[in-house]
């Protein structure tokens, strides 16, 4: 059985940092593609962070140079670091992995939730101004 657990959130003032993991069980990481999305209240969930199974790491503008995406194999976890934080990034973050098959299927759009196949239950980020 896959699952995918998302862990790290908390309360942190602007400007903070805040480090997200993804334990993933059930499947072995370097044959997934596995993103981090995030739902603030009232909004769409949106596509924040990847990284492909040969660990080439994607970013959306809003975070870019703010946040790093990394994984360790060994551990089988998928790490995101979160640097000078904003209220804006205030949301239930989730992990999701998508294998390479999903991904040659849905090219690779990263940011748009069809070409994951499992999702991890999400954690709160709260970015207090």
């Amino acid at each position: 059985e896959v699952q995918l657990q998302a862990s790290g959130g908390g309360l942190v003032q602007t400007g903070g940092s805040l480090r997200l993991s993804c334990t993933a069980s059930g499947l072995m990481l370097g044959e997934y593609n596995i993103g981090w999305f995030r739902q603030a209240p009232g909004k769409e969930r949106e596509g924040v962070s990847c990284i492909s199974s040969d660990g080439s790491p994607y970013y959306t503008d809003s975070v870019k140079g703010r946040f790093t995406i990394s994984i360790e194999n060994a551990k089988n976890m998928v790490y995101l670091q979160m640097n000078s934080l904003k209220p804006e990034d205030t949301a239930v973050y989730y992990c999701a992995g998508g294998s390479r098959l999903s991904f040659q299927r849905y090219g690779m759009r990263w940011w748009t939730r069809d070409p994951y196949d499992y999702w991890g239950q999400g954690t709160l980020v709260t970015v207090s101004s």
